[in-house]
């Protein structure tokens, strides 16, 4: 049985920031009788529409998604090409509504799946701090200037400080993978508002892929690509006088907030003087 809600919005045919999000075909499993159906999702503003077809005009249903989480679900051997998620109450509720316990969804691939979590839960988590990995730097900076000001994500801080610390001397670092369900976990922490630290216990090269995902998955290089040109110009100054290097950086400190992550993990990525333990990258690999 799907729910009707009257709007006279129609999140179709959304502009400006208001626009959808993200949409797709996902399918989905009924709240009485569980059968499954194909529905057209669109994501917009915080509420999860579906609709019957793509081309409709009013939404079978609605999902209102603050106060609820998001869960993966794991792949089952017995069930290959089920690509499943779900959105459940939050708080001490035991229904979303009247006629769903939870909302069980499917997508057609891995891929496809993980990116309809990570946009939900920027919805849910976005606006307590969570939701940062393919969340745009600028956004992600300005929640976090409520704790102090800086310019590059806690997270990136956190990584780098830590590597810093405990992983210089580390063999393969940034070459060798770490433990990817620590890795996963510790994304999905992040992404729901948390603040996990690590201790003397953790992987450096966890810390270290982490780090890699989490600048891999923003919507644009951190270098953004108008910028990029004019980054590798600044880049050249390297080998002439000090004040104009000095110059250089201040300018793009200023202007690219990007920068700033560069400007954070360049000295231990390729510093030669770390020698071959840290497999040193080209600048331009740094940035793109």
């Amino acid at each position: 049985m799907e729910e009707n809600h009257d709007s006279t919005e129609n999140p179709q045919q959304s502009q400006g920031q208001n626009k959808a999000m993200k949409c797709g075909w996902l399918r989905k499993q009924g709240g009485f009788v569980k059968t499954w159906h194909t529905r057209w999702f669109v994501l917009k503003g915080d509420q999860l529409y579906y609709f019957k077809d793509e081309d409709e005009t009013k939404p079978l249903g609605t999902i209102f998604l603050p106060g609820n989480r998001v869960l993966e679900h794991p792949c089952n051997e017995e069930s290959p090409g089920k690509f499943l998620f779900e959105v459940v109450p939050g708080g001490n509720r035991d229904r979303m509504t009247a006629n769903h316990e939870s909302y069980l969804l499917m997508a057609s691939t891995q891929n496809d799946m993980e990116d309809w979590v990570k946009s939900i839960r920027r919805v849910i988590w976005g606006p307590f701090g969570g939701g940062i990995f393919g969340q745009k730097l600028e956004d992600t900076v300005r929640y976090e200037k409520r704790y102090g000001n800086r310019l590059a994500p806690m997270l990136v801080e956190q990584c780098v400080d830590f590597i810093r610390q405990r992983g210089l001397k580390e063999e393969g670092l940034f070459r060798l993978p770490g433990q990817a369900n620590l890795v996963k976990e510790l994304q999905d922490a992040f992404d729901c508002g948390e603040k996990p630290s690590f201790d003397s216990n953790t992987d450096v090269h966890t810390v270290a892929s982490l780090l890699k995902l989490y600048l891999r998955e923003l919507p644009e290089p951190v270098i953004p690509y108008a910028k990029y040109e004019d980054f590798l110009s600044c880049a050249k100054l390297l080998s002439k006088e000090e004040e104009a290097v000095s110059r250089c950086i201040h300018f793009w400190k200023r202007s690219c907030l990007g920068f700033v992550s560069v400007f954070s993990i360049c000295p231990f990525i390729c510093k030669p003087s770390f020698g071959p333990r840290l497999g040193c990258f080209p600048p331009c690999q740094v940035v793109t």
